[in-house]
Formats: structure tokens, sequence, C-alpha cells
């Protein structure tokens, strides 16, 4: 193939230039200073840079922590039993690979694109556009997941505290013996009316419901430590290895979250040093508190009684005192602690389509910016009532597993991101550096790989349905009207 500057041999200078073949136009890459460059730049307005390292580690501590805890685990003991405790750990030292690779690229390309951003900059930008597909499974997706959760710790603290529930028939989707999940909508407004009022209110809103859950958490373990039974650890793994990989994998969706500090890369005041310091500190936090509370819960109630438990920890505490008021006083937490990821996540989702639309993958309105309050108000509106709906319609597990699927394979790209961007940009500053590249991201890579075969088969073809609709998108919208696919030759050729 020839270089774009070049006029094919046998061509006049003054003949028109041909069109560049499919090929070059789904490898064309966007180059790391133009990325930066545009950082901050939306139709109409500019992102405000208003966090400091803290707030941006609280909004990755916000975005991760309680996923799994407060929803996911009663649908991981009964695949793994006790050892559930050694499937969080996986799934940490899976996300901690890949935290490392995050890490690396978010202070190398701090821009609001996260992983779609760095996989533009080094893969092309076909692979960019799956890998922002994926991104939207994985953030879009969790957040109507998370909020379909909130809903059953609700009627948990409405039943302690004021006797009543709210009818099955508002309380859960269909399929799971509802008809519409009222809590999960008006969870997802109320994240989207915190949005809507700007970055810096939105991360103090977070910092608190954090500090909140956080509180919860480590009372339930104060609490529930009196219900530990030596004889609910034995046996330790009843369903063998397959069931602590498989717990494992839905497990990874807890750790869903801990790259939303990379979404913010236009938002930050000083990104190159403060979103690896952000990335690695919440994952560390929240790894921890994770295997805390699970090597609890396990200890004071047997694995079998897991099953169909989605408000697992409100039951442990009320089993192991005897009072509702202890488990109320979990479910307000957690009713909190919900709240707050379902804040951080849409926060990161309408960051990653803001990066998409200014590219052009997407329509302008996603990038359209407030002059005001600096937010992209349209693209919040938009896809807080997708997720809404979607959190009120769709049953738990079906989304747990498809958004897990999905961030596998984001995470994938990430890793493969580090190794490209260290062979063809070798002298690139760069704020933090994988320890050992390329062994541990090849390392992440595989981590990747091994938990997404570790779904189920209905999983792969919700996935496969997922991409192909995301293909048909691309070929027929984004990719003629791409930024790149307009700009004069020399801007539109892969970087060297």
């Amino acid at each position: 193939m020839t270089d774009h500057g070049e006029a094919p041999p046998g061509s006049s200078a003054g003949s028109p230039r041909p069109a560049p073949s499919l090929g070059a136009r789904l490898a064309r890459r966007k180059p790391v200073e133009q990325l930066v460059a545009e950082s901050g730049k939306g139709e109409g307005g500019t992102l405000r840079r208003t966090m400091g390292v803290s707030q941006l580690t609280m909004i990755s501590i916000g975005a991760t922590l309680g996923t799994g805890i407060f929803v996911v685990l009663g649908q991981a003991v009964p695949k793994a039993g006790p050892a559930v405790i050694v499937s969080f750990v996986i799934a940490g030292i899976t996300a901690l690979f890949s935290a490392l690779s995050y890490a690396e690229l978010a202070g190398t390309i701090p821009v609001a694109g996260s992983s779609y951003s760095y996989s533009y900059a080094t893969l092309g930008e076909f692979v960019a556009w799956v890998c922002g597909w994926c991104l939207i499974l994985e953030y879009g997706v969790s957040v109507a997941a998370v909020a379909v959760g909130w809903g059953q710790y609700l009627n948990e603290l409405l039943d302690g505290t004021i006797g009543v529930t709210l009818p099955q028939a508002l309380a859960g989707p269909p399929g799971d013996g509802g008809l519409f999940n009222l809590p999960a909508l008006l969870v997802v407004l109320l994240a989207m009316a915190f949005l809507l009022g700007g970055a810096r209110e939105s991360a103090r809103a977070n910092a608190v419901m954090v500090g909140v859950k956080i509180v919860a958490l480590l009372l339930f373990c104060g609490v529930a430590w009196q219900g530990i039974r030596a004889g609910n650890y034995a046996p330790f793994a009843p369903l063998g290895l397959a069931g602590v990989s498989s717990a494992g994998a839905t497990l990874f969706f807890s750790y869903i979250g801990f790259d939303a500090a990379s979404t913010a890369g236009e938002e930050a005041k000083n990104p190159q040093r403060d979103l690896p310091r952000a990335i690695i500190a919440s994952l560390i936090i929240v790894t921890a508190l994770y295997c805390l509370v699970a090597a609890v819960a396990v200890g004071a109630r047997r694995w079998q009684a897991f099953e169909g438990s989605e408000a697992a920890l409100a039951g442990i505490l009320k089993d192991v005192t005897g009072q509702t008021w202890w488990a109320s006083l979990l479910a307000a937490g957690a009713v909190v602690a919900i709240a707050s990821v379902v804040l951080t996540v849409l926060y990161g989702q309408t960051r990653i389509l803001f990066s998409m639309s200014r590219d052009g993958l997407v329509p302008k309105v996603f990038s359209t910016v407030h002059a005001r309050t600096g937010v992209p108000r349209a693209n919040t509106v938009v896809v807080s009532l997708f997720c809404g709906i979607l959190a009120a319609a769709v049953p738990l597990g079906q989304l747990a597993d498809a958004t897990s699927i999905g961030t596998l394979f984001a995470f994938a790209l990430v890793n493969v991101a580090v190794v490209v961007l260290r062979r063809t940009r070798p002298t690139m500053p760069r704020a933090f550096r994988v320890p050992l590249s390329p062994l541990f991201p090849l390392i992440g890579f595989g981590l990747c790989i091994w938990m997404m075969f570790s779904l189920s088969a209905v999983t792969w073809v919700v996935f496969g349905v997922w991409l192909a609709v995301g293909l048909v998108l691309y070929f027929a919208y984004g990719m003629r009207r791409s930024r790149l696919a307009t700009a004069t030759p020399s801007s539109s050729s892969a970087q060297r």
C-alpha cells in the first residue's frame, strides 16, 4: 500500500487521489497528541478541570465498591461455596494486571474516552469502535444491573423501618416476578439529577456516599463476626475449581469501575500524575474490603442458604442478631452505596460517549456541552433514560454476566494497547510504567480471555448479538462520519 502523501505509480500529481482501501480505513489511528490537544473540548462548551487525586480515587471506589458485595454475592456463593473468597481474589488479581495497564495509559493519554481512546491511538479505529461498544455494555448496562439490586435493599429498609414494602409488581422486572422495577428507574433518575448539576457537585456527593458505604461494610463485619461458625467453611470448595472459576468470572462484575477515574481524564486538575494513583489505590482498597466481607459472610451463613438472595448481607445480620434494625441499618448503607455506584458509572458512560461523539463515531448530540455547567446535558439525559428503562425491564443476572464479558474484552484490549504503544512510541513520557512489560500486560490479557471463557454460552450469544449490532452501526454510520475520514490525508494517516 502506498503512503497517503504520495501519488500512486503511473498517476500524475494532479490526478484524483484514490480512496483508501477498507483495510486502511479500519486501521486509521488517532495520534496521541491530537487526543490530548482536543481534551475537554466539546460542541458549544468545554469540560472543567475540578478534580484532585482524592476525588478521582473516590470516583473509582464509588463505581466499584458495593456492586459485588451488596448485589452479586448472593449469586456467586452458590457457584463456589465458601471458596468464593478465592473467587474474589482471582477476580481482583485479574483486575490488578489490567489496572496496571490502565494506570500507564491514563497517565500517558489523559482523556475522557478511557480504553476506547487508548485503542484509537494504538490499534486503529475499527478496534476502537469495538472497544467503545463494549464500554457501552460495561458502563451503561452495569448501571442498570446495579440499579436492579438497589430496589431489593430499598424494600429491606422500608420493611425494617415502617413495616411496608413495595408491591412485587413494582419492585421487580418481568421474569423476576414483577412488571416494572420502579426503584431501579428512580435511582438512575436521581443520579442523572446530580450529574446535571456539574462534575464538582457530583464528586462531592459521591465522596459522602463512599464514606457511608465503607462504614456500613465495616459495621457488617463487626456485627456478623459473632455468627461465624467453623463448620460453615467446610467443604471449602464443594463445586471444585470449575465453580471457583465460574464465580470469579461473575464476581469480576464487582470490579467494574476501578477504571472509572480514567473517564475523568479531561476533568482532572493533574491527570498525568493523579489518574494512575487513583486507579491503583482504589483497586487495593476495594479488594481488601471485598475479601474481608466475603470471609465473614460465608462464615456466618451456610453457603447453600445464599441461593436466590440479592440482599444477602442484610439477611445475615438479621439471622445473627435476631433483630431487624441491624438489617435495616445495613440496608440503609446499601441504598446509599448502590446509589453511589449508579452515579459514578453513569458518569463514566456519558464521558465515553462524549469522546466517541467528538470523534464523529456517534451523533454530535453526545458531545454538546452546556456552556454554564460544563456538562454534556443531552448526553446525560439520553443515557440515563436508556439505563433507567433497561433497569426497570431486565432481570439482574442476565445484566451482570453480559456486563462482565464486555468489560473483560475491553480490559484485554487495554493490555494489548500498552504493549503496542511501548513499541510504537517508546520515548513518549509516561507518568507510570507497568512493571515487567510486556510480561504483565500479556498476563492481564490472558487472564481476561480465560475469564471470558468461564462465562456461560448464553452470555456469549448475548455478547455476539451485541457486537453484531455494533458492527452494523459502525459500517452504516461511524466509518463514514468519523472525523478521521473527513480530515486531510496527512492528519488521518496512521501515526508513526
